[in-house]
């Protein structure tokens, strides 16, 4: 399985709130950098946990509209188009840094400004 196929395995299992299964992909020691930036979880255990309040992270309305993986050395880049109830059409990239087929780290870019709006 390629890079890429893992990384979009975690998205389905996302869309289908089968988050035990998206966090077998990860490290026990993995790194989650959420938007921003400057919010970090360590540990597959502390990214699991705030799964469960995903709908609380994510703004009202969020939805995927479009998807795409760009897969390099060891690493994989989710293109991600989105929209919500207050932003018509926006999109943001994931980066995840592989060891072997498991992911160490998840770093989330995105417009932060437009990103609090959406709230």
């Amino acid at each position: 399985m390629s890079l890429k196929e893992i990384v979009q395995r975690g998205w389905d299992a996302v869309g289908a709130g089968d988050f035990d299964t998206l966090v077998t992909d990860y490290v026990d020691n993995m790194t989650f950098i959420m938007p921003g930036q400057s919010d970090v979880l360590e540990g597959r255990q502390a990214f699991r946990t705030a799964l469960d309040g995903l709908g609380e992270i994510l703004p009202p309305g969020f939805e995927i509209t479009g998807l795409r993986q760009i897969e390099g050395d060891s690493e994989v880049i989710s293109i991600i188009e989105w929209k919500s109830e207050k932003v018509a059409d926006s999109q943001l990239s994931v980066l995840f840094k592989f060891k072997g087929d498991k992911i160490y780290e998840e770093r989330w870019f995105i417009d932060t400004e437009q990103w609090k709006s959406a709230f």
